[in-house]
């Protein structure tokens, strides 16, 4: 009886293991069988959306990534150009001569106008020799940079030309991004401080929100200084009136004709010295006159010293040397005169 019913027993816990083989395979062949990106079989293998923090990672692991859409135009212009979106500052410094300095100065301002800037300085100066110099700062739109470069060469004879370009966008974004972390911290603030009830709390809230005021006004400041430096350009101009407009340098093809160059450009160049001599002379002809009468007095005065400090008798070094030859000679004489000592008597 024991027996029997043992292997009774055995036979029910053998069927039981069966059945749940069974089952378990036929729940992982109904997984397989499923799609790989549904949802379904993610949520049964994970037990529910609330599995933990292996679901995230099994989950997009299944799910299908999209197929990317074509870029449009605007992306593709942006790549070719990669200066597109940049916060770019441009500047540019400009020596030039003329020799007609009213009419470049106003074809000068006429120009600004023209391209949309305008003038941020603007001084003349004039000097001894009679020439004037001018002085200007004009800021032009960034987008005519270039051809007012250009337009200066047609208004006057540009000798050096210096331009320079600085990239700011990652200044200028940050602070962008700064600007709008503030203005959110504000508009929370703001919130705070509507429900708040404790006086305390108010008084701290208010405290922050006066902070978080000063610096969005810091941050808007800084990003309206770099619009516009980046909208507007900024040249520097040096005009300068001249007699003669110097020659653009260039190489000579041969010795020759570099030799001659530097023999008639010496000549030049000479005649030039002696014409702005003769200018300062003729602009300065007082103090010159007054120069030299002090250095007449300086030599007298010298003159004068050496005189004294020689004495009554200015040519007494020579005097005595004359006076000593006359002294020797006078002693020969009478040594000639005198008789001889060891001569024999008669």
């Amino acid at each position: 009886m024991n027996r029997k019913f043992g292997a009774l027993a055995l036979a029910a816990l053998l069927a039981a293991l069966t059945l749940t083989a069974c089952g378990g395979s036929a729940k992982g062949d109904t997984a397989a069988a499923s799609p790989s990106g549904s949802m379904d079989s993610a949520y049964e293998m994970e037990g529910g959306y609330g599995g933990g923090e292996d679901f995230g990672g099994l989950f997009y692991s299944q799910v299908q990534e999209p197929e990317a859409a074509p870029p449009d135009e605007g992306e593709t212009n942006a790549g070719e150009d990669r200066l597109a979106n940049a916060k770019m500052i441009y500047s540019a410094s400009i020596e030039a001569q003329t020799m007609e300095f009213d009419t470049c100065a106003a074809d000068l301002e006429t120009l600004v106008e023209q391209t949309g800037g305008y003038l941020e300085y603007a001084s003349v100066h004039s000097y001894g020799d009679g020439y004037r110099s001018g002085s200007y700062t004009a800021r032009i739109p960034a987008a005519r940079f270039t051809l007012f470069l250009k337009s200066v060469g047609d208004i006057a004879h540009v000798t050096w030309q210096e331009k320079s370009s600085e990239n700011i966008s990652e200044a200028y974004y940050d602070l962008e991004s700064r600007l709008t972390t503030q203005r959110t911290k504000m508009e929370r603030l703001q919130a705070l401080l509507a429900r708040a009830e404790n006086m305390e709390d108010i008084i701290t809230i208010e405290s922050a929100i006066a902070e978080t005021e000063y610096q969005i006004e810091q941050l808007t400041g800084s990003l309206r200084h770099y619009d516009a430096l980046v909208d507007f350009s900024t040249i520097q101009i040096q005009l300068r009136e001249v007699a003669r407009l110097s020659d653009v340098e260039t190489t000579p093809p041969s010795f020759s004709a570099r030799l001659s160059a530097a023999f008639s450009g010496g000549l030049v160049n000479f005649g030039d010295f002696l014409q702005e001599l003769s200018i300062f002379a003729a602009y300065n002809w007082i103090w010159l006159v007054i120069l030299a009468g002090i250095v007449l007095l300086a030599a007298k005065a010298v003159r004068r010293r050496a005189e004294r400090q020689a004495g009554p008798f200015p040519n007494r070094e020579r005097r005595g040397f004359s006076l000593g030859r006359k002294k020797r000679e006078d002693a020969n004489q009478e040594d000639a005169k005198k008789p001889d000592d060891k001569q024999p008597k008669d």
